[in-house]
């Protein structure tokens, strides 16, 4: 005693600024020894609490939490190494440094009360230096472990704040794919001697894939694919302005008609059309986006179909008699290269005949082991499917996709149009 109280008067108050330990609790039978250890501690500026046993330590600990506790070892009734359990199992929104005093100095004793969830030791009887230093220990050990809180509880907050704008974003994202779905607002028609169908299907929200038809003239149908560079918003909003230079009810805007001198619209040749898209996107659209394209103009009155190709995949012609061939010349994307020009390529369509322009999600469609559909793949299921029509038929190619994947989430947009002459009603 006599030890700690001259120990008592070398040491000055705990500075306040930043300090973890505030509030200790002492527990100890022995009333002198309790008023030992709480005058040092009240000398250093320690809010002190003092009980006399486990049992009035808990419920005394159930009003004041305290940031330390000082516990005797040997105490009758609840010992300090049960009372140390007991006070872990407690909920506290912040950690309790626990330090037990005793006169065992065994290695087995020590690991007993670690094990039950002690921080430290001091052996009796208690050097007041020893109790500083052990204190100061634990107050940095609390201060490191209060600042790691504050920093999850930001960070917490963070993603919290974070959650609340991806799900604000993933409803603007989910209309927007409504809003871009309704571009291809009409998926079928019956244009009398031959039928077209579109199929869009964006890999995430919204995607870079654009396919579309337009009257073209008495007895004409334009119909293109489109596969602009990128993923994402920007490539979706790109597809968007594409779609009103193609517009199939604002013929005045379709950058594919010309007006002629007596009224009405006739087609332009397919492949001044991507020429004057190129020059449009290269010189008046501040983008780094281009785009692949198909555009076809079918005459169905003669079944004479004029494309032009832009870095798309070629187009599939399937005859009425199941054979398949791939049509086209390749060409450069619309909006890389200034004063780009385009070739064209005429079929001739007959009844029963059937043309298929996809995007690369369709060719490039990967199996489990990488390998790609490519164009071979694409053959082999058209003459699959070679009794099914229209919408049956581009659905069935997405469970043929699905099948070939091994999954039904493709990594690319798919985007297809198919335009079907009708069987002649002999061969009907």
């Amino acid at each position: 005693m006599q030890q700690i109280l001259s120990d008592q008067k070398s040491f000055q108050s705990i500075p306040a600024d930043g300090q973890a330990i505030c509030t200790v609790l002492v527990v100890d039978d022995s009333r002198l020894q309790r008023r030992i250890l709480a005058s040092s501690l009240k000398k250093w500026g320690l809010d002190v609490h003092e009980a006399e046993s486990g049992i009035e330590a808990l419920r005394l600990c159930e009003d004041v939490k305290p940031d330390l506790v000082l516990s005797d070892w040997m105490m009758p009734g609840m010992n300090g190494v049960e009372f140390c359990r007991a006070f872990r199992a407690m909920p506290r929104d912040s950690y309790g440094y626990f330090i037990l005093l005793t006169s065992k100095s065994e290695k087995a004793e020590i690991a007993h009360g670690l094990d039950a969830g002690a921080d430290d030791f001091l052996t009796k009887p208690v050097n007041a230096a020893e109790l500083r230093a052990r204190i100061a220990a634990g107050d940095r050990i609390l201060r490191m472990e209060r600042e790691l809180t504050e920093k999850n509880r930001l960070v917490k907050s963070t993603l919290d704040e974070l959650q609340a704008v991806y799900d604000s974003l993933d409803s603007d994202l989910i209309e927007a794919k409504k809003l871009q779905q309704s571009l291809v607002s009409e998926r079928y028609r019956d244009f009398g001697p031959a039928d077209v169908s579109l199929l869009l299907r964006s890999s995430g929200h919204v995607g870079g894939d654009l396919v579309g038809m337009f009257p073209a003239g008495p007895d004409c149908v334009g119909l293109y694919g489109i596969d602009v560079s990128g993923h994402g918003v920007s490539s979706a909003l790109m597809t968007a302005r594409l779609a009103g230079y193609l517009s199939a009810t604002a013929p005045e805007q379709n950058l594919a008609l010309y007006q002629l001198r007596g009224g009405g619209y006739a087609p332009r040749a397919p492949a001044e059309t991507l020429e004057i898209l190129n020059r449009l996107i290269l010189g008046e659209m501040e983008t780094e986006h281009y785009f692949t394209m198909l555009l076809a103009i079918a005459d169905l009155s003669t079944g004479q179909v004029t494309m032009a190709q832009a870095g798309h995949p070629y187009p599939a012609l399937q005859r009425a008699d199941g054979r398949v061939e791939m049509i086209g010349q390749g060409g450069l994307p619309v909006g890389l290269i200034e004063e780009a020009r385009y070739d064209q390529v005429t079929i001739t369509m007959r009844p029963g005949d059937r043309l298929l322009i996809c995007s690369d999600g369709v060719v490039e469609c990967a199996d489990p082991d990488g390998a790609l559909l490519a164009d071979e793949g694409l053959v082999r299921i058209l003459r699959e499917l070679r009794q099914t029509c229209g919408m049956a038929c581009l659905e069935s190619l997405i469970w043929k996709l699905a099948e070939f994947a091994g999954t039904d989430e493709f990594s690319d947009d798919i985007s297809a149009a198919l335009l079907e002459f009708k069987p002649s009603p002999i061969d009907g």
